[in-house]
Order: structure tokens, then sequence, then C-alpha cells
């Protein structure tokens, strides 16, 4: 039998005979009849014979105990069957698309009571959320002074980590090109026929690189059936920032940070979503927690059985028992009167 094999019984009725079968054979090896002649001592009749073992003809019952019993589980047609499984996803595309701007060097999140900048704490909920969605397709676009694709839609989430894992600040030029970001990741959606459609936006600063409109990128998503949450990171006012004194060790200082958050509504308005507002890594962590809940996959599991019989294993063992009692009662357990 294979690993992840499955047993299954026809006819499990039949298997009420083996506890039968225990029952007869204890009733058997009872105490017997009360004997007819009663001696006070046996002394007198000692060595009149001479004592022999039983041998192996004690095993003649349990012989035949183990034939019916193999017997018993052939009328029950035991079975084997491979199990195949597959899964329908109700189709849930999701695109993120994550701020990777200088800003999100502020170090004001943490991780595990250590404090690490925005990026870091994004990744590592963005990570989570990937891992909690095992039946949707998931890209990511990172943005700063432009747009640029880190993964396309995909169900090889452990592609898409190691994708995430790579993400680093200053890839591109600085900025923050919010339009353009909500343009490049809605395109990678826009022709899907996926069920649903997510747009995630996640940034820490003001639009400073306007190509495109934010609000004409969040009309166009959605005339294609796009949905848009959005996310304003980063602690309000300012945020420590790292840098380097003259001794070149790490130090930090106070930066003013500012988000639109009106924008940002304003754009999830229009997409059909919410606005978010995270200031630490919990309200980060919840607010993708939300989203999951609030879009979630509907998933179809097929199983498909194939059984095959192998109650003829138990009939060829029961008989081949049967065999063997009966030659051993021929020869070496035959008794002459």
């Amino acid at each position: 039998m294979r690993f992840g094999d499955i047993v299954n019984f026809a006819s499990p009725w039949w298997l009420l005979g083996i506890p039968g079968l225990l029952i007869i054979s204890w009733l058997v090896g009872g105490r017997g009849p009360a004997p007819a002649i009663r001696f006070s001592t046996l002394a007198m009749l000692r060595g009149v014979g001479r004592v022999k073992p039983a041998g192996w003809r004690g095993f003649g019952w349990p012989l035949i105990l183990l034939a019916l019993a193999s017997l018993f589980t052939a009328l029950a047609r035991p079975q084997l069957g491979s199990a195949n499984e597959s899964i329908e996803s109700s189709g849930v595309d999701i695109v993120l698309a994550l701020d990777v701007s200088g800003s999100m060097l502020a170090e004001d999140f943490t991780i595990g009571g250590e404090r690490v900048n925005r990026l870091d704490a994004v990744k590592d909920v963005t990570r989570k959320f990937i891992a909690g969605r095992p039946n949707d397709r998931i890209g990511i676009v990172a943005f700063a002074g432009r747009p640029y694709l880190v993964s396309p839609l995909t169900l090889d989430h452990s592609w898409l980590e190691r994708n995430l894992e790579r993400l680093r600040i200053g890839l591109v030029e600085d900025g923050t090109a919010i339009g353009a970001a909500l343009s490049s990741a809605a395109n990678r959606l826009k022709d899907k026929p996926s069920k649903s459609k997510i747009l995630v936006l996640l940034t820490d600063g003001d639009e400073t690189v306007k190509t495109v409109p934010p609000n004409t990128a969040a009309e166009a998503a959605k005339a294609v059936g796009i949905k848009i949450y959005t996310i304003a990171a980063g602690t309000r006012g300012l945020a420590p920032y790292p840098a380097r004194d003259i001794f070149g060790n790490k130090a930090y200082r106070q930066v003013q940070v500012t988000v639109d958050e009106e924008a940002l509504k304003k754009i999830a308005e229009i997409g059909g979503g919410q606005f978010f507002r995270a200031t630490d890594t919990a309200s980060l962590d919840e607010i993708f927690k939300q989203i999951d809940k609030l879009e979630k996959t509907e998933v179809k599991l097929n199983r498909k059985v194939d059984w095959r019989d192998v109650y003829p294993v138990f009939i060829g063992v029961g008989l081949a028992i049967a065999l063997l009692h009966w030659l051993l009662c021929q020869t070496i357990w035959r008794t002459v009167p």
C-alpha cells in the first residue's frame, strides 16, 4: 500500500464475524463437560504413561481461526483507493503597489521589539498576506520616481516572496509617482478574466512626480472592474530618519513627512475600496488582515477516488492457511488410534 492510499470496506458488516470467531474460540477452549468418574488423587496413575507435550499440535485451532478470519475479511471486500484532489479557485487577482521612495527609510516601525524602517515592515506584513492567500494570483509593482515591475501575477508564491525580499530603496530615481503607479498596476489587471481584481496602493508620502493624475488613473482602473484599497503608512509629522555622524556611527534626525490622506481617500472612493492609516507595525498588520477578510477567495475542492479490490489476497491467504492446516494434520500432527 502506497503512502496516502485510502482503505475502505465495501461490505464492512462481514467484519463482525471476526469477533464472533474469538467468542467461539473462548467457548470451545473452556473447561469442557463434567467428568464421569472423580478420583481423589491421580498418584496411582503416575508412571503408567509418560506425559507428552502437545508440541506444534497446539497451533491447530489458531490456524483455523486465522483462515476463517481471512475469509471474513475477504467477504467484507477490502479496497484500496488512490485519491486525486484538484482545487478550483474563484479567481481573485491582486496587485500590490508598494512605495520604495527614500522616505520609506524612516524607522518608525518595529518588528520583534526592534526598530526597522518602513519598507522592512511593509515587506514583513506583505509576506504574511501572500502566505494567507495560496489560491490567488498576486503581483507586485514598486514605485518611487517611476513604477517598475517586481513580479507579474503568479500563483508561484515562493518565487513571489523571493522577489519581494529583493526589494530595495534606490533601484530607481527617488520621488513619489502615485498616479503612474496606479496606472502601471492597473495595466497588470485590466485584461485578466478573473472574478475579482484588487489593487492595493501603499505609500508614505505626497505625490511629487506628476505624470498621470491619480484620480484619472483610479477612474480608468474602475472602468475595467478593479477595486482599489489605499494605505498611508508612517507616523504623522516628524519621523526618525537614519543618518551617520562625523564618526560614521548611526544616528537619527527627525524629518517631516507628510501624506495627502484626502487624496488617498479619494482614490479609494473612486475605486470602490477603502482607505486605511497605518502608524505602526500592529496597525499595518491589522489593515492587511482586514483586506484579506474583505476579499475572501471561494475555493472548491474536487476529490476523486479510484478504488481497486484486494479481497482476492485475503482469499488466497485464508486458503493457504487452511491448506497448511490440512497438510500438518496429514503429516506431523497425524495420530494413529
